[in-house]
């Protein structure tokens, strides 16, 4: 691909963020591409589990083609628990374009006035930490994911395109969306920054991106770096690591012909926060096992949830004091082909008027510490709250 030709794919892709309105049933950005959905065609049928739900998938598209969909590809989120219903539709247009440019024009979020409610208090959630590694003591679990949640109420109504473009200037190298969960003329948006890649399809290609283990950044570079090199050598978050990767394998094993699973994971970084990464790649026996069928044989993985997967939704269910909803759940997109990208949804929010519900959890394991997991939750919120210029709004 010549200089020119890629300029102006990321030229394109810079209109159809800055195009973005509320309306649309998606706005996708990774480092590979930028995708905006348009109008509705037709909505996938609710469905019990993931694979109901693929069948569904599958069904709505099929029916598309032969009511005269030139393309149809299916679009949306999907929640963390497989038994809620989805929210997933075939678009009228999928417009297209290349990454965006790394540098984007900077805008400067004006610090929007909030009151903030945490659920649960911080106390609390450390509280529950610790509940959790003696639980992992014991031997229940290997590891288990627990989140916390802001409530933030602002004054007017929060503008989601503007919040939109701010979390994609701050996040080039991982992927940034919009999702519209509400079929009202008062949009509900799902919009968040991931850095977490569960599943990309292409042909017969596959790959997955798990990432556990993290470390807030520092604003000194020579701190920041001993942070990084830190993580890299920690017992505990290479244990966790290890048990996302070999799930993660394990789950796609059955469906391909070679699988590549490097012996160690690199070091990962956005805005916030370090992430140990391992980027797992493979062929498929069968090029027409679509994406949601290879996401959902993945989903949730230990990196949001915990292993064994039943023991730690029980854990999470006594635990957490609200319904995750969308997050941890995941996002993308599967065409006709059975192509696609589904990524986790994580350093998310859902946003409807001027209410807005973030995020964040932290992986726990036998030798977690309440106060740091604690930390590591307050680091990730500030992917959010930095966006929406609440860098100042008092400890969360």
């Amino acid at each position: 691909m010549n200089d020119i030709f890629r300029g102006e794919l990321r030229t394109q892709a810079q209109y159809l963020l800055s195009g973005y309105q509320t309306d649309a049933p998606i706005f996708f950005a990774s480092a590979r591409h930028t995708m905006l959905a348009q109008g509705h065609y037709s909505s996938v049928a609710p469905a019990q589990s993931l694979e109901a739900l693929n069948h569904a998938v599958l069904a709505a598209i099929k029916q598309a083609k032969a009511t005269g969909h030139p393309d149809p590809m299916v679009v949306g989120a999907i929640p963390f628990d497989g038994q809620n219903p989805a929210c997933l539709s075939i678009p009228r247009s999928v417009l297209r374009a290349g990454p965006l440019p790394k540098s984007l024009a900077q805008l400067n979020p004006q610090a929007v006035p909030c009151t903030i409610k945490s659920l649960p208090e911080p106390q609390t959630y450390a509280d529950g930490v610790a509940k959790a590694v003696e639980h992992l003591k014991n031997k229940d679990l290997d590891k288990v994911v627990l989140a916390r949640a802001l409530d933030l109420t602002a004054a007017q109504a929060i503008d989601i395109p503007k919040l939109l473009l701010t979390l994609a200037q701050r996040n080039a190298h991982g992927y940034t969306f919009a999702v519209n969960l509400s079929a009202s003329p008062e949009p509900r948006i799902l919009i968040g920054a991931s850095p977490e890649l569960l599943l990309r399809k292409q042909g017969k290609l596959v790959f997955s991106n798990p990432l556990a283990g993290s470390a807030a950044r520092s604003s000194d570079p020579v701190e920041d770096r001993q942070r990084g090199e830190a993580l890299l050598q920690s017992a505990k978050d290479l244990h966790e690591h290890k048990v996302v990767v070999e799930a993660v394998a394990a789950g796609l094993r059955p469906f391909c012909s070679t699988l590549n699973v490097p012996a160690r994971p690199v070091l990962l970084h956005t805005e916030t926060m370090w992430h140990l990464s391992t980027e797992i790649s493979g062929e498929l026996i069968d090029e027409a096992t679509t994406s949601l069928t290879l996401a959902a044989a993945l989903h949730p993985t230990p990196a949001v949830c915990g292993y064994p997967n039943v023991a730690a939704r029980e854990l999470i269910a006594q635990i957490e004091p609200f319904d995750r909803g969308f997050y941890t759940g995941m996002v993308g997109w599967c065409d006709a082909k059975g192509d696609g990208e589904w990524i986790i949804t994580i350093r998310c929010a859902e946003i409807a008027g001027n209410t807005l519900r973030l995020f964040a959890g932290a992986g726990i394991v036998a030798a977690s510490l309440p106060a740091s997991e604690l930390a590591e939750t307050s680091a990730k919120f500030r992917t959010m709250l930095n966006g929406m210029g609440l860098v100042h709004a008092g400890e969360v």
